[in-house]
């Protein structure tokens, strides 16, 4: 049992507490499990972003999902103890850099102070110069600010005070100050901002707003959900590739819309080089194929518009040759129906490929066409997000090329040409007097599509300026080192000694390479060198 003299008092406690944050050992303590639960929050799911692979692993792994749970491992950045690490590596931050800057402001402020015992210090030189104590001071001055030195000479003018280096403890001090600042932005970016996806077909229009998204809207804890209403325009969609098939270059060229939807500029999206407007970054993320499709049905059209049209790699790994697949949901009609589809863009390829058995990239519009499918029965999700056919069943399946009018349910070319497509393709017309088919689908043209990562950060000037920063205080601390000169003028009988004296604070095995070549200006400077030779030859005669 401690006894009464051994308890901290609240004071005390306190104290103990502050000058334990004070620490930088306890700032890099901090820093370390920042890092380590942010590895924790990249490696396991998180229920903001994926909340279904949450749910899969605590079905998968019910003893260590239930725990991780527990320990909000499944919400790293909005869990309690992240919030606290990070709360308390901002105070040692900042409990650490105010008291070293108040310290380097007094440095920096502080003359170099005079040394009076030379001969004392690590490296000392004492020679005989031609010119007088007060000239031999004004010249090492010179000599000093040459070298880089801040100087200041002794009040009774016969000798220099040297010193330089301030720029290494200024450097770090900007690398920790510049770091603080990187983490305060990127809390505050990541916390206000939003990062979605938009996929826009040619010549459509997409408007900055929540339910625009695809569905992998990714907002920050403390966003007001609130959206600019920008628009973007698709005007054209261009795309290069390699004989490979392995892309070159794709771009989209965008008109870009005020809230108002009133035009403000035409602008280019390409990869590494995004847009900036209205607060939003816009980058090129993926592209993919769009036909316009048209069902009509009773005299009625059920659905007109265009279809976006998913690649999926297939065994060998080369998405461009997979067909694109999509669908169409008529969920007003009794029975239900709907018509799922895939698209081979390049007919020519698609023939190659079936004939070499070697998948082809299709990357040209070369005789177009789609393989359908009708489902009847019950939709059990109408949105666009996927087609759930175990309530429904296969009806009849067929092929359209551009241009093309069907019948879906019996496969036959109402109209257009069925001869656009390689031999072996083509479907028969539907026979003249046939009755008038209960569902068309038609193909009149086939667009692409871009989709773009819009992302507002309202911190990325921020960011840049603390990262440029940080990279400014690394190569003043890594690139300068403290060094201290005096320089001492003295009148004797025989003439004026000059004293020289230093040490280094960093890298002394450089300052010893230093030193020497400094006494050798010094000795220039102030005539050393010919006193020296005339005593010599004087002594010789």
């Amino acid at each position: 049992m401690s006894s009464p003299a051994s308890r901290y008092t609240l004071r005390q406690s306190v104290a103990l507490v502050w000058r334990t944050l004070r620490s930088m050992r306890t700032a890099l303590v901090l820093l370390g499990l920042l890092a380590l639960a942010s590895a924790v929050g990249s490696l396991l799911p998180q229920i903001p972003n994926s909340p279904e692979r949450v749910g899969a692993y605590l079905v998968d792994h019910p003893f260590w999902g239930q725990l991780f749970l527990r320990g909000g491992f499944f919400d790293v950045f909005g869990s309690w103890w992240f919030s606290l690490v990070t709360a308390l590596l901002f105070v040692s931050l900042v409990a650490c850099l105010i008291p070293r800057s108040r310290a380097m402001l007094r440095a920096i402020r502080q003359r170099p102070v005079q040394a009076k015992e030379l001969e004392a210090l690590p490296h000392h030189v004492a020679f005989e110069v031609a010119v007088p104590p007060e000239v031999a001071v004004e010249r090492a001055q010179r000599v000093l600010r040459r070298r880089m030195y801040r100087v200041a000479a002794a009040p009774d003018g016969r000798g220099v005070a040297a010193e330089k280096g301030v720029l290494r403890e200024t450097g770090s001090l900007t690398f920790h100050w510049a770091f603080l600042l990187l983490l305060i932005a990127v809390v505050i970016g990541k916390g206000t901002g939003y990062t979605g996806h938009a996929t826009i077909v040619e010549g459509q229009t997409w408007t900055d707003a929540a339910f625009n998204y695809d569905g992998d809207l990714r907002t920050g804890r403390f966003s007001s959900g609130q959206h600019t209403g920008a628009g973007i325009h698709l005007i054209d969609f261009e795309d290069r590739f390699r004989t490979s098939g392995i892309p070159m270059d794709f771009a989209s060229e965008v008109e870009l819309l005020d809230a108002n939807g009133n035009p403000v500029r035409r602008d280019e999206v390409r990869i590494n080089h995004p847009v900036g407007f209205d607060g939003l970054r816009i980058f090129q993320y993926g592209f993919g194929w769009a036909p316009i499709v048209v069902v009509r049905g009773g005299g009625a059209t059920l659905s007109d518009g265009p279809v976006v049209m998913v690649q999926d790699a297939g065994a060998d790994g080369n998405q461009l040759a997979a067909p694109g697949e999509g669908f169409v949901k008529l969920p007003t009609l009794r029975p239900q129906y709907a018509i799922s589809l895939e698209l081979i863009p390049d007919s020519t390829a698609f023939i190659q490929s079936l004939i070499s058995g070697v998948p082809q990239p299709m990357t040209q519009v070369r005789a177009p066409f789609m393989r359908y499918t009708l489902w009847q029965g019950r939709i059990l999700d109408p949105s666009l997000n996927g087609l759930d056919t175990r309530l429904m069943h296969k009806v009849s399946t067929g092929i359209v090329g551009r241009g093309w009018t069907v019948d879906v349910e019996h496969g036959c070319v109402v109209s257009g040409t069925s001869g656009a497509l390689p031999k072996g393709l083509a479907r028969t017309v539907c026979p003249a007097g046939a009755p008038a088919p209960a569902l068309t689908l038609s193909f009149p043209e086939l667009r692409q599509y871009t989709r773009l990562q819009v992302s507002k950060d309202p911190t990325v000037p921020f960011v840049l300026g603390a990262a440029i920063l940080i990279l400014l205080g690394l190569v003043a601390a890594m690139y300068s080192s403290r060094r201290k000169v005096w320089v001492r003028a003295e009148a004797r009988e025989e003439g004026t000694v000059l004293q020289v004296g230093g040490y280094a604070l960093q890298r002394k095995d450089r300052f010893e390479e230093e030193f020497p070549k400094l006494v050798a200006d010094l000795r220039a400077a102030t005539g050393g060198g010919r006193r020296e030779r005339e005593r010599e030859e004087a002594a010789a005669r």
